[in-house]
Parts: C-alpha cells; sequence; structure tokens
C-alpha cells in the first residue's frame, strides 16, 4: 500500500521499519524536530535518519500545518500510520486517505490512553501491558480496534523491561493490522469506552515520591522510573536524593511517614503509608541511591545515621 507516517522517537522508527520490511511504498514520513524533553531525551532513534536513509520525503513539524496538509494531498497515501505522535492530528488530516489512519498505541487500549502509559500502567500493578493497533477517531486513542497483543509484567520488572518487551511487538502488530486492512479480512473492535482510562505526560514532578504511599506502590514507582528513566526521588536535608534500587520490607514498621527507621537485609527501612502509625505497613527498603553529582551509593552508605525524614 501506499503509506504515510506520523511518529517519533523508537517507537516511530520500529514502525517505519516495519513499514519498509513489508514493502510497503511509504511516500511520506512526518516526525518531530528533536525535543530537551526529559522524556523525549531516550529511546530516540531517529524517524527522519531512517527515511532519508531510504529515500523517503520528511517533514519535521512539531504540530500538523497548511504545508503538511498540501504535502500529503499531493503524496497521495492510501492509509496514514501513526505511533507515538506527540499533537493532535486533526479530522482533516487523519480522514484524507481513502482507508484512514492507523494508530499504534502502546497500551491495552480502551486503558492508558494518552502519554506515558507503561510508566502509570506497572505504577498501578497491572498484570500485563501491551500494543494495540486501532482506527484514530476523533476522540484520542479511542477507535475501532484493529489488533492488539500483550505481554505479562512480571513481579520485579522495570519500565525498562517493559519497553523492550513492547517495542518489539510493534513490528509485528503494524504488518499484521496492515495486511489485514489491505485483506478486509479483520472485524474491528469497538472499545468499551466504559473502560477507558487517559493519563497525561509526566514530568519530573511526577517522579516525586509521596510517603504516604504504601510502600508496595512506591517500590513499583521506583521500578517505573528505573534507568535510562528520571528516577524517583525525594529530598533529605535539603538535596535531592533519586532511589535507583528499593523493595518492600519484610518486617512491619510504625510511625510518621517519610521516618528513618532501621536497617533491614542490605538497606535502610523508610515508613511508608498513610496508616503508618497503627504499626501494620509495611516499609520501604531503599537499597541504593543517586545524589545530585551523579554519585551513586548503597543506601547503608549514605543513611550513616537512622533517624530524621524525608521528603523534608
Amino acid at each position: 500500500m501506499r503509506v504515510a507516517m506520523f511518529g517519533y522517537q523508537t517507537w516511530g522508527h520500529r514502525t517505519l521499519r516495519a513499514l519498509l520490511d513489508a514493502g510497503h511504498e511509504v511516500v511520506l514520513v512526518v516526525t518531530h524536530p528533536k525535543s530537551d524533553h526529559a522524556y523525549e531525551k531516550i529511546w530516540s532513534d531517529s524517524v527522519a535518519d531512517l527515511a532519508r536513509d531510504n529515500g523517503v520525503p520528511v517533514i519535521e513539524r512539531n504540530r500538523p500545518d497548511d504545508d503538511v496538509t498540501a504535502a500529503l494531498k499531493e503524496a497521495d497515501p492510501e492509509i496514514i500510520v501513526a505511533n507515538n505522535w506527540r499533537t493532535w492530528l486533526p479530522p482533516e488530516i487523519f480522514n484524507l486517505p481513502p482507508r484512514g489512519t492507523l494508530n499504534v498505541h502502546d497500551s491495552l487500549l480502551p486503558a492508558y490512553a494518552g502519554f506515558s502509559p507503561l510508566i502509570w500502567a506497572l505504577i498501578n500493578g497491572e498484570k500485563e501491558v501491551g500494543v494495540t493497533a486501532h482506527m484514530m477517531n476523533d476522540e484520542l486513542d479511542a477507535g475501532d480496534i484493529i489488533l492488539q497483543r500483550s505481554v505479562e509484567v512480571g513481579p520485579r520488572d522495570t519500565v525498562t523491561d517493559l519497553f523492550h518487551r513492547t517495542v518489539d511487538l510493534i513490528e509485528p502488530v503494524v504488518s499484521e493490522a496492515l495486511a489485514k486492512l489491505e485483506s478486509g479480512d479483520y472485524e474491528p473492535v469497538p472499545q468499551d469506552r466504559s473502560q477507558a482510562s487517559f493519563f497525561h505526560k509526566r514530568s519530573i514532578e511526577d517522579s516525586r515520591i509521596d510517603w504516604t504511599w504504601p510502600a508496595e506502590d512506591i517500590d513499583r514507582l521506583v521500578r517505573a522510573q528505573s534507568d535510562p528513566y528520571p528516577n524517583a526521588f525525594t529530598t533529605h536535608k535539603g538535596q535531592t536524593i533519586r532511589i535507583t534500587k528499593a523493595s518492600v520490607s519484610k518486617g512491619r514498621y510504625g510511625g510518621t511517614p517519610g521516618r528513618i527507621f532501621i536497617s533491614e537485609g542490605d538497606g535502610v527501612v523508610i515508613v511508608a503509608g498513610a496508616g503508618a502509625r497503627f504499626g501494620k505497613n509495611h516499609g520501604l527498603v531503599i537499597e541504593q541511591v543517586r545524589l545530585e553529582d551523579g554519585t551513586e551509593l548503597a543506601a547503608t552508605d549514605y543513611f550513616t545515621r537512622m533517624g530524621g525524614y524525608l521528603g523534608r
């Protein structure tokens, strides 16, 4: 098929690679310029470079404009494929090709529409994550599903683990979904909007640890902000410290959330949870920290004395 593509970062790169490898005629690629946003500097394989290396015309824009619309009309694609396009596509674009626009999203829609779905899903303790190919309509990430694939979330998985497993789904999902659309051998599945959820773009502040959360939730936050993502962080004596390794304590500890309490195993327990005063909560065992200057320390080397509070 004649395909135009909107995409960005590694997700878009894998999508373009799938289109090229499947032998589709890619007539235009639209991608975003490079960004300094913390979440856009990682997994940043260049869609523009891959397109140019394969002789595909490229337009770089933060948002589609009249030039993009004109170029699309001239390219005359049968279908648009989008993946990790970061701004709204208007109906005059996604309805332009006769076959419409296929969007590829890294969640199991209708849940986790919007931004950073893997991070939010891991924080929330979901048992599986995945990739959905669906037709684009007027509502973001809400169109009929053509194909969906999932992977399990392991008990100690980080978001980096989940990224690698889900990004490997993109090429087969794109290839299979387009084959279905081309042959007509598929039944589109409307999304159950009663099960939909929509998440905002993450910022650094979203990685700040709230010690009133249960330790289990904070542990997942730490794993959801694993390198190379901006790490979960707290403050101690006016300094920001990033938590790069942690786990849930075996013991139950009472007191005030954020209290630096006691050594356990290879780390130091921080009292956690809104009901910590009852002494029924597990704490968070911090095992490794990263200081503002980038120094990596075992928690037992950083917290040489117990007492005091984090987040103050």
